[in-house]
């Protein structure tokens, strides 16, 4: 199977390294420098008391902490680490550029910390799925008896599963948009892009930077580079990277594969890739069944994690097996029950517009659920395309006029419920009104298209309510 990529050795010792951020990536990576010798100095914008605790344990340990100051470069700084999520516009990225002072994420630091026979990366990004196709990656590496891990943006964090004690065959890598942003010299065996529609182009500045932050994956990729035959824009930014000689580009696709891709003929998931004489051979891998649920954007991420399993030498049983095998997480096109012949469908995680056309791509005719924070969203597109599917619409959340508006324009026939409350006990009152308007045979789905943080401390929680509102419509009969 795959080749190993051997890792270049540095030597942190006396070298002054200033970490951004505490929290799920900075505190092991402060933790990881000053072990290997490196004069570690965390900042940090908040302070409080949950930061006060963290900073005492990490002094308690020799790493310096400044709290309510992460404005600042602390001096004698040689390097940056950051957690993802601080934006590229802070002053202390401004004032380490001024300086000359490199900026690493906590990928790029866990990527430079390998160990000299590491185990290769198989890397996923996308606006949306890449969650889902990582743990079908990892199912499908399992069944094929491979020692691995989902790592990187879910799991084990990166810096464990490349310092600890464990080995591992190879690692199924999430990487979001910020992480890639951060990571310049990370190298995949093979990687893939899902997909690319706009988001979090606040933190970004534009469409252009997004893309180009996502299609660092492909840089330096051995093997494969594995895109969206439906989305140009992922292929693309294949075109675009600079690989290694003899890697391959590979198109997945739910029509009939050409040579070089992986599709979908006749109810079977088939190969031709990664086969003998792949003009006129195709080899089977499972069936659409196999998939669950066996929605459009579902089988879409079963053929990207088969794709990457495939360039890395695993057979066509083991990707059956791995996705049988395979569950979804909770809240992803989950189905919650049936009321009153009434499908209620949780998807919760559709918190932009491009998921959330993914998902109303697999019902007819729906009663939507949607709505929240926007960040920065537009919804006459989605709208368009979705509206002959919907029987009703119930709105929540801080910017559902954003959605309400643009009913108004592309489905004025379709009736409007507007829930003017944004408590987390809206949802109760949007699961009535949705049942109300829903018919036998329809699909209450929701599907927001909108962040929860105006309702919800996270779409965990909205998918939870949304699921209890369910689950007590169901006990009193009342739908």
């Amino acid at each position: 199977m795959g080749s190993r990529q051997v890792s270049e050795e540095l030597d942190w010792r006396g070298k002054h390294v200033t970490v951004a951020g505490l929290g799920v990536s900075g505190i092991p990576a402060a933790r990881a420098l000053a072990a290997r010798g490196a004069v570690v100095t965390v900042v940090n914008d908040g302070d409080d008391e949950r930061s006060r605790t963290q900073a005492a344990e990490l002094e308690a340990e020799g790493v310096a902490v400044r709290l309510g100051d992460g404005a600042t470069l602390p001096a004698g700084t040689e390097l940056v680490v950051t957690a993802p999520g601080w934006q590229p516009d802070k002053p202390l990225f401004a004032a380490a550029a001024e300086a000359g002072v490199e900026i690493w994420g906590d990928v790029e630091l866990a990527w430079r910390l390998r160990g000299p026979d590491a185990a290769p990366w198989l890397a996923v990004t996308g606006t949306n799925g890449k969650t889902t196709t990582t743990r079908m990656l990892v199912s499908i590496l399992e069944a094929a008896g491979l020692r691995t891990a989902a790592v990187g943006n879910i799991g084990v964090s990166l810096l464990d599963a490349v310092l600890g004690d464990e080995e591992y065959d190879v690692l199924a890598v999430e990487l979001s948009s910020y992480q890639l942003h951060w990571a310049p010299s990370v190298r995949a065996h093979s990687a893939a892009v899902l997909n690319l529609a706009p988001d979090h182009l606040d933190w970004h500045g534009s469409m252009e930077a997004y893309a180009a932050d996502k299609g660092r994956i492909y840089e330096g990729n051995r093997v494969a580079c594995v895109y969206n035959v439906a989305d140009p824009a992922t292929e693309d930014l294949v075109r675009e990277a600079d690989v290694e000689e003899g890697c391959r580009a590979i198109g997945f696709t739910l029509g009939t594969p050409g040579p070089s891709q992986l599709g979908v003929v006749e109810g079977i998931l088939v190969d031709r890739a990664f086969v003998e004489n792949r003009q006129k051979n195709a080899q089977e891998l499972a069936e659409v069944a196999d998939v669950r649920p066996p929605a459009p954007h579902n089988i879409a991420n079963a053929l990207a994690a088969a794709a990457l399993a495939r360039a890395f030498g695993v057979d066509a049983k083991a990707v059956r097996d791995g996705l049988r095998a395979f569950r979804p997480d909770p809240h992803r096109i989950e189905e919650v029950a049936e009321v009153g012949g009434v499908t209620y469908v949780d998807d919760s995680k559709a918190t932009n517009t491009h998921a959330a056309e993914a998902s109303l791509a697999a019902y007819d005719p729906i009663v939507w659920i949607a709505g929240g924070l926007a960040k920065g969203a537009t919804f006459d597109e989605l709208v368009e395309r979705s509206a002959k599917r919907l029987r009703g619409v119930v709105l929540i959340g801080a910017d559902r006029a954003l959605i309400r508006e643009a009913l108004a324009r592309h489905a004025p026939e379709v009736p409007v419920v507007d829930l003017d409350r944004t408590d987390t006990g809206a949802m109760s009152e949007a699961v009535r009104e949705a049942a109300r308007l829903a018919r036998p045979g329809d699909t209450v789905l929701l599907a927001p298209a909108c962040a929860s943080m105006d309702m919800f401390t996270n779409y965990n929680k909205r998918g939870e309510a949304f699921a209890d509102a369910v689950r007590a419509l169901a006990a009193t009969g009342d739908a």
